[in-house]
């Protein structure tokens, strides 16, 4: 009988793209305040993917 070794990509993968996504959100913020709508296009882009790796590791763990 083998055990399943637990590891920490469980944790560190989605905490690592929450934190794009984050930077990403906050990107988006700043970009719309100074009228940047292009960077902030691509800042709302990287926050989604981000948002949705962080998703897909958390279940890609499980």
């Amino acid at each position: 009988m083998t055990a399943a070794a637990s590891t920490d990509k469980r944790v560190a993968f989605p905490l690592a793209f929450a934190t794009v996504a984050l930077l990403g959100a906050v990107g988006m913020t700043v970009f719309g305040i100074t009228g940047d709508q292009v960077a902030s296009g691509w800042s709302f882009a990287v926050a989604m993917v981000a948002g949705a790796l962080s998703v897909a590791a958390y279940h890609a763990y499980d």
